[in-house]
């Protein structure tokens, strides 16, 4: 299973890693409202693996049917070994290529909320929320939990979808 794992999630991770690199590079990552769909969509495309990891794992080490709790394990490991290439991918992105990107997501946002005809006091108080959390994000370990928890909840899914469908799938 090890050998299993550790080549799905490698495949996993470095289609993130890449494609967070590559958009960043040419741009993309400035369009902040369409670069949640990019981004949900390198997801979905590297956790695609995921499923192939499972079926893998069924196919050539158990040579027959796997419970769901063996299958959600083997994506659960490709899906951490998947988020530690995306979270190094972060980290390299925001403190080489994009050390800006809180400020330019702040002024995003205010522009959003200014064209969504916010009061002042509302966007006074979420201007002083975001500043708080850019702040914290100065702290590596904090930054490197909150990206943990953006790509782990899509791959935890996408894990318990395949482990469900190798599991009903004789």
């Amino acid at each position: 299973m090890k050998r299993i794992v550790l080549i799905y999630g490698c495949i996993s991770g470095l289609i993130l890693a890449i494609w967070m690199i590559t958009f960043t590079s040419l741009g993309k990552m400035e369009d902040f409202d369409k670069g949640m769909i990019y981004g949900y969509a390198s997801m979905l495309i590297a956790f695609a693996f995921v499923y192939v990891g499972i079926n893998k794992y069924k196919v050539q080490v158990l040579q027959g049917p796997i419970t769901f709790k063996q299958g959600f394990m083997t994506g659960l490991y490709i899906t951490l070994i998947a988020a530690t290439f995306y979270v190094a991918a972060w980290m390299f992105v925001y403190y080489t290529m994009a050390p800006d990107f809180m400020e330019k997501y702040m002024a995003h946002a205010v522009n959003k909320m200014k064209s969504a005809n916010m009061s002042q006091v509302e966007i006074d108080k979420k201007i002083a929320e975001m500043k708080s959390f850019a702040e914290m994000y100065k702290n590596p370990l904090v930054s490197i939990f909150f990206t943990y928890f953006e790509v782990l909840p899509v791959g935890l899914l996408i894990s318990a979808i395949s482990a469900y469908i190798h599991k009903i799938r004789k």
